[in-house]
């Protein structure tokens, strides 16, 4: 199911864009955005399809579908040791903009915001849209551990958020439920508010459990907002559908009052909260067989990169990314460029502007497509110096 043969490469060539297929020239191999290069699972065609048979495409709930809301709470409950009813679900369009609704409903102009360095650049560019301050909290590139004393001395009295990436992007780290409970004390000791982004918990390797942020604690869950996705496990970047989680109904209520969802200034596409659903209430075999396949092409990718002379992996616990360590001196972007120009591979830089400051000397590898890709693409990196 998930071979070179699965792949539409003339469909990837005319849709796959953010530095993906569509965008790069004939002959270059993109590992860059993490966007899976597989169609999507059967069902959720289907699903959509089904959907629509009936010709009617009305206005769905401000808040979203109640099978929407019902599935993404119990797969948090059941896959996530959750504990969310369908009513602390808010549809929204994609993660990304959960993060950044969050950010707009917590902070005013110059509070303060504690993220992680490295991570996503989202994180820092959803505090900057509002007008917030970024404070970057040291990350350990190699183990992805979390400098809680350092955090701690970031906090002051303008700091009202600490956001978290779990499993975080790049470094695949998933933090465990004891180190979660710690920054669920620190943020109460503080009165902040915590923002934890979970789209990437469903690729998870190894049977490793997950903990919910919320979950961890009552402190966790009486001031904090979850965020989740599809568009890395199921490959639905294109269908914009996320969702924000809060336990405490009142603020999550009054969340969805202020950021304009109820009305229609806001509100998602009812075929993509319909996709959402079916995902994960009917494409589990599909995802069980891409996991499978994700897990051995981060061996493989791990593999051929330690037996290189160029680049040092890490062994992620979750995503679908690896983020190794430049060894032969050249900067992110430099490496970036001699493998685009001499190998025709595509690969992101881990440069500040995509990850922090603490991302330097390193590239992120998306290792989300076919063996024979992937294989095809280190080969290129590895002969290209």
């Amino acid at each position: 199911m998930f071979t070179n043969n699965d792949i539409n490469f003339e469909a990837l060539k005319r849709k796959a864009y953010n530095g993906r297929w569509a965008t790069l020239e004939d002959g270059i191999i993109p590992l860059t955005a993490a966007d899976p290069d597989f169609r999507t699972a059967p069902a959720i065609q289907q699903g959509i399809i089904e959907y629509i048979q009936d010709g009617y495409l009305s206005y769905g709930p401000f808040s979203g579908l109640p099978e929407f809301k019902k599935s993404v709470a119990d797969h948090f409950n059941k896959e996530k040791n959750g504990n969310f009813v369908p009513e602390n679900v808010l549809a929204v369009n994609s993660a990304a903009q959960g993060m950044f609704l969050i950010a707009k409903y917590v902070l005013k102009p110059g509070d303060e915001a504690i993220i992680l360095d490295p991570v996503d650049f989202l994180f820092k560019k959803s505090v900057e849209a509002v007008g917030g301050v970024v404070n970057l909290c040291p990350v350990d590139p190699q183990t992805a551990e979390i400098d809680l004393e350092k955090l701690v001395s970031l906090i002051n009295s303008k700091t009202k958020l600490i956001s978290i990436c779990n499993p975080h992007n790049p470094l695949g780290k998933i933090y465990s439920k004891d180190v979660l409970k710690k920054i669920s004390e620190i943020a109460s000791a503080h009165d902040l508010w915590v923002m934890s982004d979970e789209i990437w918990s469903d690729i998870i390797y190894d049977h490793r459990d997950f903990h919910t942020y919320s979950s961890v604690s009552t402190e966790a869950a009486n001031k904090s907002f979850t965020v989740y996705g599809f568009s890395k496990s199921f490959g639905m970047a294109g269908l914009r559908i996320g969702a924000v989680l809060c336990n405490d109904q009142e603020i999550l209520d009054d969340f969805t009052e202020k950021s304009n969802f109820n009305s229609t200034i806001e509100g998602v596409s009812t075929l993509s909260q319909i996709a959402g659903s079916v995902a994960l209430e009917k494409a589990k075999p599909w995802y069980d067989e891409f996991l499978s396949h994700l897990q051995s092409n981060r061996d493989l990718a791990f593999n051929i990169l330690t037996r290189s002379e160029i680049l040092s992996p890490n062994l992620p616990e979750a995503t679908f990314v690896l983020f190794p360590k430049i060894k032969n001196g050249l900067t992110s972007e430099e490496f970036t460029s001699h493998v685009l120009q001499y190998g025709k591979v595509a690969v992101v830089p881990g440069s500040e502007r995509w990850f922090g400051k603490g991302a330097e000397g390193h590239i992120r590898i998306c290792f989300s497509t076919s063996q024979e890709i992937l294989e095809e693409g280190l080969s290129r990196i590895i002969k290209s110096f």
